[in-house]
C-alpha cells in the first residue's frame, strides 16, 4: 500500500505504466444502465461526505448526472466497443505529401484527479497506399480523449492505431492542452499548458518535423 506522500507525488509527476489505459479484467461485465446506478449511488456518498443537502432541489439530482456523464459522455472511449471504425481508402491519387489535419479540440481528464484537460490536437500523415478519411481522425482522438488519460499515453494511442491502419510509420501527432489539476489546485498556475509530440518514419527527420511544426504553428 502506498503512503499518501508517494501517491501525490506520482500523480503531480504525470506517471504512467503503460501506453494501454489500465483496465480491469471485468471492465465491461456490466452494462451501462448498471454503472450509472452504481456511481449515482456512490457520488451521492460523497456528495454527502462533504457536507452538501441532496434534499435541496438544485442538487438533487446531480448523482445521477454525474454518473451518466462519466458512462455516456466523459469516458464513454474506455469501452472498445465505441471505437470508430477506421475504414481507409486506396491512395488512388498517388498523394505523397504531407497532409495535416489540425486544431482537433481535446476534451479530456486527468486520471490522477479526474480533472479536465481541454486543448487541441494535431495530426499528420504521408500516405503511401492507403488515405483515411479526415473525420475519421477526429473521431479516434475524441475515442482516445474520452477517457481517464495521461497526455504522454494520449498522443502514443493515437499514433499507433493511425500507424497500424495507414500501414506506415509517417505520422506524427502533437497535442497541446491545459490541465486544470495545475490551474485549479497544487500549483494553481492559469496561465501554463502542456505539450506531447510522438512520430515515426520520416517524420524522424528534422526537416520534414520543421515543416509540420510550421504549418500548426502559423
Amino acid at each position: 500500500m502506498k503512503d499518501k506522500e508517494q501517491i501525490i507525488i506520482e500523480g503531480d509527476a504525470h506517471f504512467s505504466t503503460s501506453i494501454k489505459t489500465p483496465l480491469r479484467a471485468d471492465a465491461f461485465d456490466k452494462s451501462d444502465d448498471e454503472k450509472i446506478k452504481n456511481i449515482q449511488h456512490h457520488f451521492k456518498m460523497i456528495m454527502e461526505e462533504i457536507g452538501l443537502d441532496l434534499t435541496d432541489d438544485s442538487l438533487s439530482g446531480t448523482p445521477y448526472r454525474v454518473a451518466k456523464m462519466y458512462v455516456k459522455e466523459l469516458f464513454y472511449g474506455l469501452n472498445p466497443v465505441n471505437k470508430p471504425k477506421l475504414s481507409t481508402f486506396d491512395n488512388k491519387y498517388s498523394y505523397q505529401k504531407m497532409l495535416v489535419e489540425q486544431n482537433i479540440n481535446i476534451d479530456s481528464a486527468c486520471e490522477h484527479h479526474f480533472l479536465p484537460i481541454v486543448g487541441q490536437a494535431h495530426v499528420a500523415y504521408i500516405p503511401k497506399d492507403k488515405v483515411i478519411g479526415l473525420s475519421k481522425i477526429n473521431r479516434l482522438v475524441d475515442y482516445y480523449a474520452r477517457r481517464p488519460q495521461v497526455q504522454e499515453r494520449l498522443v502514443l494511442q493515437i499514433l499507433n492505431d493511425l500507424q497500424m491502419v495507414l500501414d506506415t510509420q509517417d505520422v506524427i501527432v502533437m497535442v497541446t492542452a491545459k490541465h486544470l489539476c495545475v490551474s485549479s489546485r497544487g500549483i494553481k498556475d492559469q496561465s501554463s499548458f502542456t505539450t506531447t509530440l510522438e512520430y515515426g518514419g520520416c517524420f524522424s527527420e528534422t526537416e520534414i518535423r520543421n515543416e509540420f511544426l510550421k504549418i500548426v504553428s502559423d
